[in-house]
């Protein structure tokens, strides 16, 4: 009896234990990814805004010279007043109010621009340390779960043979705040500065209404088409938040969905088939193959440069497997291999141990990828 009070005991205190490093773990490296992410996205807007800058500054400098002569031909016209037509006089006073008014905005425009540069710098230097910082600890903890790996598994296999404990997996996909930080670095990075911009442009635009109607109305033109795009990509956000065709109708319909759209936006080529008598899943099992099939989908289209895209689904008694084939220019498979390089790769292949699934992965250079996902149904 006491034996037995011992190993359950020994079972908590191990589990407890690996739980919270494990959860400790995906905490830092959803850190590691946003900061590592954020800082790419950073540095990209922070040269976007240099060049920017430059232009704008180059226009001004224009504009100046194009406002000097303005002012030097109305002089001109004003001290010529008598030989001067009235239409002359009115057409010299416009264009010089009007080149005004556009040194005014792109001055604004500097400055506005300026000021981005100097955040964004700043905010680049933090999340450098930031990403240094979190990248350290990832280390740090991998060395922890390797030793207590090490030195408990003889302990560890026994509790397992002993208890079943195969109930986390859902528990962990099903996790909200993973989704909260995803969907705010996705805002953040998205609608939240083209908003910005929209706000920006708005503001031109009722500088303008009463000297310029024409510009006006073609800055509100673009505005339009620029708050239909912001539109769209919240949609998008919401629809990566939780895809309501996967509950509503299944997995294999929330597929053809994507790839619809991977047709429309990108122009691939991709075929979808389904072996098997089509059925719903669990929900669990559902967003967790979803999710994994859906990173494989969008490495595709980020590093794979393919033409097609071919998923084949097969639902049978045992289990379901899914299998998605790109037409890429693939990697050596040491990139598969050593998962520490790809957080993207390694959150599928945690995604599939907590299901108890199986993730292959298989590719050469210049002969395209092939990532197959495999669940049981118990």
């Amino acid at each position: 009896m006491m034996h037995n009070v011992d190993i359950s005991t020994l079972d908590k205190i191990v589990k407890k234990t690996i739980s919270s490093i494990r959860d400790s773990r995906g905490q830092i490296y959803d850190v590691y990814e946003m900061a590592r992410d954020e800082l790419e996205t950073v540095k990209r807007d922070v040269e976007r805004i240099k060049d920017e800058t430059a232009l704008v500054i180059q226009k001004v400098d224009e504009l100046e010279r194009k406002e000097r002569k303005a002012r030097i031909h109305l002089m001109e016209v004003s001290r010529d007043f008598k030989n001067r037509t009235e239409e002359e006089v009115r057409e010299a006073y416009e264009a010089a109010r009007k080149i005004q008014i556009d040194v005014a905005v792109t001055r604004e425009q500097e400055q506005n621009l300026r000021r981005q540069r100097d955040e964004m710098e700043v905010r680049l230097r933090n999340l450098g340390g930031t990403v240094l910082k979190a990248e350290q600890l990832v280390s740090q903890v991998g060395v922890v779960l390797e030793y207590l790996g090490t030195q408990m598994s003889e302990a560890f296999s026994q509790i397992e043979s002993l208890q079943n404990a195969h109930a986390l997996g859902a528990q962990v996909i099903r996790s909200q705040e993973e989704e909260r930080r995803r969907v705010a670095r996705d805002i953040h990075d998205g609608p939240a500065q083209a908003i910005a911009n929209i706000v920006f442009r708005a503001e031109v635009c009722e500088r303008l209404i009463d000297s310029d109607p024409a510009r006006a109305k073609a800055e509100l033109k673009a505005l339009r088409e620029h708050i239909r795009n912001t539109l769209a990509e919240i949609r998008k956000i919401i629809f990566d938040l939780r895809p309501m065709a996967l509950d509503d109708l299944g997995l294999a319909p929330t597929i053809r969905g994507v790839l619809d759209v991977f047709r429309e936006q990108y122009g691939l080529v991709a075929e979808i088939a389904v072996i098997g008598k089509e059925r719903r899943l669990e929900p669990h099992i559902e967003i967790g193959v979803f999710r994994v099939v859906q990173e494989a989908l969008n490495n595709i289209i980020k590093h794979a440069q393919a033409s097609s895209i071919r998923v084949r689904i097969e639902f049978a008694a045992a289990g379901v497997t899914v299998l998605v084939e790109d037409d890429g220019k693939g990697f050596e498979m040491t990139e598969a291999e050593l998962p520490s390089g790809h957080y993207g790769i390694m959150g599928m292949r945690e995604r599939m141990q907590l299901l108890n699934g199986k993730l292959t992965i298989k590719s050469a250079p210049r002969r395209g990828t092939r990532v197959t996902v495999s669940v049981p149904l118990e």
